[in-house]
C-alpha cells in the first residue's frame, strides 16, 4: 500500500505554490515562474530560444549569419546553415546523454563554435552555461557540481586539462568536446568538434523535436555564474522568456535594422561567459538578422582596431578599458600629426563638444560649420577605428569616466551608457542618441520599472527595478532567492544611484564598495575616484581605501603603454602622458622616471590635482589625506581587472597591502 505522504521535493514544490500573489521566483531547476505581462509591450507573446532561432532561419535564411578568419579567409554560415547545426549539435548532445535540466559548460574564446553549441544545449532542453576561461579548475568544478553538468565544451588543451584534473570529481560528467587545436590528450570520452557532431545522426528529427516541444518559455535554459566577492558563484537562472523579451525589447528600444532594409554587422570580442557581451553579440544579432563576426583571440591585446577596420561594424560595445585604449590610439595618431592639423583638430572638437552639449539641451540644429569639422576630423577619426559604420556606441561596464566619454562625444561619437546586471538578463536601462545625458545610464527598457529606496540627503539611494528581464532565481538557493526578490517581484541590485526628473538613471556605486570609515561615516569612493582623474589627466586608475580607517587614502596608476604580446602595462608611458609631462616642463617619459618621488614636477602636479579634488567635497571624511603612485598601471594580466577589464577592489587591496597599511603606520608622512 503506497503512502500519501509527500516527498520533500513535493513539499518545497507546494510550499512555492502557496506564496502570496504570482510566483515570480524559484530556486528549482525544473522550475515555472509567472511572467510579468501586466501591460501592453509587456504582453507580446512569449517564445522559446528555439523558436526565436528557427524564425530568423526561416525568414532570413541565405542572410550571413557568422563569420570566423582562418589563414585562407574569413569562413561564413549563413541563418539557415547556423540553425542546421545548432539542430546537430543539440542531436549529438542528446546522443551523449544529456539530460533534461542538466547542464553543457562552455569554456574558451568567443567563436561560431561557442554559440551554436551554447544554443544546441538549450535545444537539447539543457541549460547552457558559459565559463570564463581564466577561471581555475576548482572554480570550474563548484560550477560543475552545483549545475549538474553532463557535458564540457573547450576550445584548447590548457582549458582540457583543467578537466582532466576535476573530472573524478564530476558524477554527472558523461563527456568532453574540444573544438579548436588538434587533440593532443587521447580520453575516451574525448571528441573533436567534428566528431562531436558526427554523433547526430544516430538520433532522429523527431526525437529532437519531442525535446524542443516540451519547453516552455517561463521555464530555465541558461545559468549564468555572478562570482561572489565571499562563497562560490551564484548561479543565476534564465528562463527562454528572459532572453527572448531581453532581446527583442532591447532591439526595438535601440531602433536595430534588419534585412533587406539593411543588416546590422557586429565584431565579437568580449567574452561571451559576461551575459551583456552575450545578449548583444549572440541573441540580439539574431533577433535583427545581424551578422556577427568574431575578433582574432589576441583582439584585446591590440588586435582588435584591425578587426574593426576590416568588417566595419555598424554598433560597437565597449568596456572601460576598452574605450581608454581606443583613446590612447586616437591621441597617438593626433600627436603624430602636423602642428596644423592638431590645431585643426583641436578647433573641430570644441565645436563637437559645444554642439553635443546643446543637444541635450533639445537644442537640434547644429551650426554651419560643424559639417565641415564632420568631414575633415570627426569621420578621419572614425576611419581610424574602423567605425565609419557605425551608428551607435555603447559602454556595457561600470567606471567609464567622464573625461573618456566628453573626448568622444567631441569626436561626435556619444558613448551610450547601459545598465544591468546578470540578473536582470544583462540590461535594464538603455541610453540612445535621441535620448543622451551625460553620466546617465539611459532610461528602463519599456514596461519595465525603476526606483530608488531609503535616499540620503543628495537623494541617492539602493536601485530596485522590476520587469519581464528579471532572473527566475539563485539555482537550489531559495534563501538568497527571496533576499534578492521580493513578494511582488522586484529585485534589489545593491546599486546606489538616482533617477532625474525625466527619469534618467544615474549609478554611482555599489553598496559593496562603501567605505566605512572607524568614525562610523559611510564614503562612497567611485564619484570622489572620478573627480581626481578629472583634475589629474595623466592618471588611469584611482583606488580610494580606508576601511575602518581614520582617514581616505588613494593608491594612483599611471597611464602606461600595454606589451600587446602579452596584455601587461610596460614602463612607458603613453604618447598622451609624455606630451603633458612635457606641458608641465618634466622631462619623464616612463613610469619608473616618476615614482618614489623621483619627479617633483610631476609630483607637485599630482599633489595640487588632490587639493582641488578635495576642495569639492561637502565633508572632511571625504578627502584624501594620503596618495601614492604604484609602480605599475593595473591589467587583466596582473589581476587587478577582471576578465571584461573590470576593476577587482578586493584584488587591489590583497595585492597592495603593504602599500595601504604604509598609510596608516605612525612613522609615515607624505
Amino acid at each position: 500500500m503506497s503512502s500519501n505522504k509527500p516527498s520533500p521535493k513535493e513539499r518545497d514544490h507546494r510550499a512555492e505554490t502557496k506564496a502570496r500573489g504570482p510566483r515570480y521566483w524559484t530556486s528549482r531547476r525544473d522550475g515555472e515562474v509567472h511572467l510579468r505581462q501586466e501591460d501592453a509591450f509587456a504582453s507580446q507573446a512569449p517564445v522559446t530560444v528555439h523558436d526565436m532561432v528557427m524564425n530568423t532561419a526561416i525568414k532570413y535564411a541565405n542572410y550571413i549569419a557568422l563569420g570566423s578568419k582562418h589563414r585562407t579567409g574569413w569562413h561564413l554560415l549563413t541563418y539557415i546553415e547556423y540553425y542546421e547545426e545548432c539542430r546537430r549539435a543539440a542531436k549529438a548532445f542528446l546522443k551523449l546523454g544529456l539530460e533534461r535540466f542538466h547542464s553543457v559548460g562552455i569554456m574558451g574564446l568567443n567563436s561560431e563554435e561557442w554559440v551554436i553549441a551554447s544554443i544546441g544545449a538549450i535545444m537539447a532542453g539543457g541549460f547552457s552555461v558559459g565559463i570564463l576561461s581564466t577561471n581555475s579548475p576548482k572554480t570550474c568544478q563548484v560550477i560543475a557540481e552545483s549545475s549538474e553538468m553532463d557535458i564540457f565544451v573547450v576550445d584548447n588543451d590548457r582549458q582540457l586539462q583543467k578537466i582532466i584534473q576535476i573530472q573524478g570529481y564530476l558524477k554527472h560528467l558523461k563527456a568532453i568536446v574540444q573544438y579548436k587545436e588538434e587533440i593532443r590528450t587521447r580520453l575516451q570520452n574525448l571528441y573533436s568538434w567534428r566528431g562531436f557532431l558526427d554523433l547526430a545522426d544516430g538520433v532522429s528529427e523527431d526525437t529532437l523535436n519531442q525535446v524542443i516541444d516540451s519547453q516552455k518559455p517561463n521555464q530555465c535554459c541558461a545559468l549564468l555564474y555572478s562570482m561572489s566577492i565571499a562563497g562560490p558563484p551564484k548561479p543565476v537562472m534564465l528562463s527562454h522568456d528572459n532572453i527572448t523579451w531581453t532581446t527583442e525589447t532591447a532591439a526595438q528600444t535601440l531602433s536595430y535594422k534588419r534585412p533587406p532594409e539593411e543588416q546590422e554587422v557586429l565584431v565579437s570580442y568580449l567574452p561571451l561567459s559576461y551575459l551583456t557581451a552575450q545578449l548583444f553579440d549572440v541573441w540580439v544579432s539574431i533577433s535583427v538578422a545581424g551578422a556577427l563576426y568574431f575578433a582574432q583571440p589576441d583582439a584585446l591585446r591590440g588586435s582588435l582596431i584591425d578587426t574593426l577596420r576590416e568588417v566595419k561594424p555598424t554598433m560597437f560595445y565597449g568596456v572601460p578599458w576598452v574605450w581608454d585604449r581606443l583613446l590612447d590610439s586616437l591621441k597617438t595618431s593626433q600627436l603624430a600629426s602636423t602642428p596644423f592639423r592638431r590645431k585643426l583638430d583641436k578647433w573641430a572638437m570644441f565645436l563637437g563638444l559645444r554642439t553635443n552639449k546643446r543637444r541635450m539641451l533639445g537644442q537640434t540644429r547644429p551650426p554651419l560649420c560643424f559639417s565641415l569639422a564632420k568631414r575633415l576630423t570627426f569621420s578621419q577619426a572614425r576611419r581610424f577605428l574602423g567605425l565609419q559604420r557605425c551608428r551607435q556606441y555603447f559602454n556595457l561596464g561600470t567606471g567609464l569616466s567622464g573625461a573618456t566619454t566628453e573626448y568622444f562625444l567631441s569626436l561626435n561619437m556619444p558613448i551610450c551608457e547601459l545598465y544591468g546586471l546578470s540578473e536582470s538578463t544583462g540590461v535594464h536601462t538603455l541610453s540612445r542618441q535621441e535620448g543622451f545625458r551625460l553620466l546617465s545610464c539611459g532610461k528602463s527598457l519599456p514596461s519595465t520599472r525603476t526606483k530608488t529606496q531609503k535616499e540620503d540627503g543628495d537623494g541617492i539611494g539602493d536601485i530596485h527595478i522590476w520587469g519581464r528581464n528579471i532572473f527566475m532565481g539563485y539555482l537550489d538557493d531559495e534563501e538568497k532567492t527571496q533576499e534578492k526578490i521580493d513578494l511582488h517581484g522586484w529585485l534589489r541590485t545593491g546599486d546606489l544611484g538616482f533617477l532625474d526628473d525625466d527619469e534618467f538613471l544615474y549609478v554611482t556605486g555599489n553598496e559593496r564598495d562603501l567605505i566605512t570609515l572607524s568614525s562610523g561615516e559611510k564614503i562612497n569612493p567611485n564619484p570622489i575616484e572620478e573627480r581626481v582623474k578629472r583634475h589629474i589627466p595623466i592618471v588611469r586608475y584611482v583606488v580610494l581605501v580606508g576601511q575602518d580607517a581614520p582617514y581616505l587614502c588613494a593608491l594612483l596608476t599611471l597611464k602606461c603603454q600595454i606589451n600587446m604580446d602579452t596584455g601587461e602595462p610596460r614602463n612607458a608611458l603613453t604618447s598622451e602622458a609624455v606630451a603633458f609631462c612635457r606641458q608641465l616642463k618634466s622631462q619623464s617619459t616612463r613610469l619608473s622616471d616618476i615614482v618614489c618621488d623621483r619627479d617633483p614636477v610631476v609630483t607637485e602636479f599630482i599633489s595640487q590635482g588632490i587639493d582641488a579634488a578635495n576642495a569639492e567635497v561637502t565633508s572632511n571624511s571625504a578627502k584624501i589625506v594620503k596618495w601614492t603612485i604604484l609602480e605599475t598601471d593595473f591589467s587583466m594580466a596582473g589581476g587587478e581587472l577582471g576578465a571584461t577589464a573590470k576593476l577587482k577592489r578586493a584584488n587591489v587591496g590583497k595585492m597592495y597591502r603593504p602599500e595601504i597599511e604604509s598609510f596608516y603606520s605612525e612613522k609615515d608622512e607624505h
